[in-house]
């Protein structure tokens, strides 16, 4: 291998998984932004996301055996990072599940998800006018479910298969989630003076 090849994160995990820590540190030095992102949207708290990310690290190194190389590394410690955020919710009484399942009002029916999941949305088209601020005011006032999912979607860039892996949903459940997470960050950025739909 050339010094200028990158080996994939998958490869550096069956290394680590062999008992190379310079391997794992480069996964850690690879993944410790997104990982505080996912776990700080999460606990809404950075001192204990920082804590949380750590603790993470900690076990993904201590499961690497049950790592299987034909998966995304990424999927399998954003997991990991998903799994010890919401523990540590549990443990302060501060967590519950939410269940999106549900029709948007009572006894009504799921809604019509977009024919293409791959279909430009209006949270790209605002990052791309560079309207950063608003829109991280935004996503922070979404529940915590719709957060983590736009999250997982545009800023780590899953796909919808593999945010169900990361977050135990069921892929339906993942679609509705994004759905209606698009659906009010739309209608709070709106309140904010921004239009989504008229952006180019």
């Amino acid at each position: 291998m050339s010094s200028g090849e990158e080996r994939s994160d998958e490869a550096l995990a069956v290394e680590a998984r062999e008992g190379s820590e310079e391997a794992f540190r480069e996964l850690v030095e690879r993944f410790e932004g997104p990982v505080f992102r996912l776990v700080v949207r999460i606990v809404r708290r950075a001192e204990l996301a920082e804590e949380l990310a750590q603790e993470t690290f900690l076990k993904a190194w201590k499961a690497l055996r049950r790592f299987d190389p034909e998966r995304r590394f990424s999927s399998w410690l954003f997991k990991i990072a998903h799994n010890t955020a919401l523990d540590s919710l549990r443990r302060s009484g501060q967590g519950e599940a939410l269940s999106l399942d549900a029709p948007l009002e009572p006894g009504g029916p799921a809604p019509e998800l977009p024919a293409d999941p791959r279909a430009e949305d209006p949270l790209a088209r605002l990052v791309a006018r560079g309207a950063g601020r608003a829109l991280e005011e935004a996503v922070l006032e979404l529940r915590e479910a719709y957060r983590e999912v736009l999250l997982l979607r545009f800023a780590e860039g899953l796909s919808y298969e593999e945010i169900a892996e990361v977050t135990g949903s069921p892929l339906g459940t993942v679609k509705v989630h994004l759905h209606r997470a698009r659906q009010e960050l739309a209608g709070r950025l709106r309140a904010r003076g921004w239009s989504p739909e008229e952006l180019p």
